[in-house]
């Protein structure tokens, strides 16, 4: 990497933690020399910047690990689908329902979307009573309302998201 550290003196740390203060760069650079590894700036906004003696492949490697594993714990929340139509049959319905609740508790968001061919749009107003009866035997559950039932093209969709 042989990076040149810009400041005239660093707060030194050396390999075992020991803190040595504030030392002139050269001198710090002699010392890590000495020990047959490397000065790494740990803090460069400092005033003076800290730096630590240390093998740096290693601290690379121990810095790529850490973010690895912040990466394993991130959930990216996603937006799952439940499509139906609204002359759905009551088990049926159970099922979305019991997959609306599965969804929600994984902490993903939920569209709902109520499909209407041809003549079944002159019934729209069975298709929002549908949407508004999931939303009544999910209000026991600890989700948001994100978008009321609304009209989009010939579907009602309604978006449900975790509290």
């Amino acid at each position: 990497m042989n990076e040149k550290i810009r400041a005239r003196e660093v707060r030194l740390i050396d390999e075992s933690g020991v803190n040595h203060g504030i030392v002139e760069t050269a001198k710090a650079l002699q010392m890590a020399y000495d020990a047959d590894l490397d000065l790494v700036v740990i803090s460069p906004n400092q005033v003076p910047p800290v730096a630590k003696i240390l093998n740096y492949g290693k601290y690379k490697y121990e810095q790529e690990k850490k973010a690895k594993e912040a990466k394993k714990k991130q959930h990216t929340v996603e937006i799952k689908e439940v499509k139906i139509r609204y002359k759905i049959d009551t088990h049926d319905y159970q099922v979305r329902i019991k997959n609306i609740q599965k969804f929600i508790s994984q902490g993903n968001k939920v569209k709902v979307v109520i499909m209407m061919r041809g003549r079944e749009m002159q019934h729209s107003n069975l298709a929002f009573d549908l949407a508004n009866r999931f939303i009544e035997d999910l209000k026991n559950e600890p989700l948001i309302i994100e978008k009321k039932p609304m009209l989009e093209g010939r579907n009602v969709t309604l978006y449900l998201a975790p509290q």
